[in-house]
């Protein structure tokens, strides 16, 4: 499976570009490589972040809550603007591609549907496009249906420092346009980097804690989007789960060498979850990429003989996590929210919602609140 933020920082940007990204070995690529270039300097920027609690985040006047739409101006603050995180539970919203680089019109049109059909609070972004002033067009869509955005900084599969050319340009958008800071909740510093060796974990730690300094002055904090295995893996990575301001997790029981119906997978996601429970510190929690295939492919192919790929196991997890709604929100900070992976199967196969021609592949109606 592909699995699947400035002027005042700008010395700070050129002391990291010594780093280099690995390669991914056994997943096919989904962006293109190009020289990296730094950042360029950006406009003064509102004040930081100051999160207002609400006892239930899913409906409430924050953002992104159910029912609350930006106003027409964009404020002239973030105080008391985002939902505070710890009222963030069960269904968050979806894991979304964008290597195919979306047009304006059609992320308007999905973004739309994502709020509006299935009561979605966020877009977890997966992959890249590196068209200028592609998330740009992220924001937008966003702001005009009132979702927040877990932005990515993409490694890819095929090795090469792009990732610090879209470390730049994220960090560049989010200083110069006023939208960006009222709807990118959190950067996510790569995806799995740590299971394909991308950085070091000494590397990777120094990467989250200077893109976090980077975006001090908005209070948007950054996280790795990583496997529990992918921390475990050559002698561990704890001090990169000490780094990072919440987590990340991808949850694929998929792939456990125990797996066989997704009706059967709650110790398997009571495994990996017990992981960030002991070493997470009692950060926040999200299942960002997180599913079950209704197919196979090349690159997606399970560890164990029992485990079962179809619509009806797909579909069974996702009601596996609406069933366990209760057991998710009495973890720590409230709780744990979860994304679907992935929006549709033109994005990734088998992991879709809809299927390749559009339809929905199972009716899917995830609890936003228990």
């Amino acid at each position: 499976m592909a699995y699947s933020l400035f002027h005042v920082f700008a010395v700070t940007f050129l002391l990291s570009l010594f780093l280099l990204a690995g390669a991914r070995p056994t997943n096919p690529a989904s962006s293109d490589i190009r020289p990296a270039t730094a950042a360029p300097s950006s406009p003064p920027a509102p004040a930081p972040n100051a999160s207002s609690y609400n006892p239930d985040s899913a409906i409430g006047n924050c953002f992104p809550a159910l029912g609350f739409r930006p106003p027409v101006n964009v404020p002239s603050s973030l105080d008391n603007w985002w939902c505070d995180d710890t009222t963030e539970y069960a269904f968050m919203g979806f894991s979304y591609e964008v290597t195919a680089c979306q047009s304006p019109a059609q992320l308007q049109k999905e973004f739309s549907d994502i709020r509006n059909h299935f009561k979605s609070r966020y877009v977890r972004l997966y992959g890249a496009c590196d068209n200028d002033g592609f998330y740009d067009d992220i924001v937008e869509a966003a702001w005009n249906n009132g979702l927040g955005v877990h932005a990515l900084v993409w490694f890819g599969f095929t090795g090469g420092d792009q990732w610090v050319t879209r470390r730049n340009n994220l960090v560049h958008s989010i200083f110069s346009n006023p939208k960006a800071p009222f709807v990118t909740r959190g950067v996510q510093m790569g995806s799995e980097p740590l299971y394909d060796s991308v950085l070091t974990p000494d590397q990777l730690a120094n990467q989250v804690t200077m893109l976090k300094a980077q975006l001090k002055h908005f209070g948007i904090p950054v996280t790795v989007s990583e496997l529990a295995y992918g921390y475990q893996k050559d002698g561990g990575a704890q001090n990169v789960l000490d780094a990072e301001d919440y987590l990340n997790i991808h949850m694929l029981p998929f792939f456990s060498q125990n797996a066989s119906t997704s009706n059967k997978a709650w110790p398997l996601v009571l495994n990996d979850l017990d992981f960030f429970i002991q070493n997470g510190n009692g950060k926040k929690m999200y299942f960002d990429e997180n599913g079950w295939p209704s197919v196979t492919s090349p690159s997606v192919q399970p560890n164990s003989p029992n485990a079962v790929a179809n619509v009806d196991n797909e579909a069974g997890y996702f009601q596996l996590l609406n069933n366990h709604c209760e057991d998710l929100k009495n973890q720590v900070q409230g709780g744990v929210g979860w994304f679907a992976h992935i929006y549709s199967d033109n994005q990734e196969p088998g992991y879709g919602i809809y299927d390749t021609h559009g339809r929905m592949k199972f009716p899917f109606q995830p609890r936003t609140t228990c």
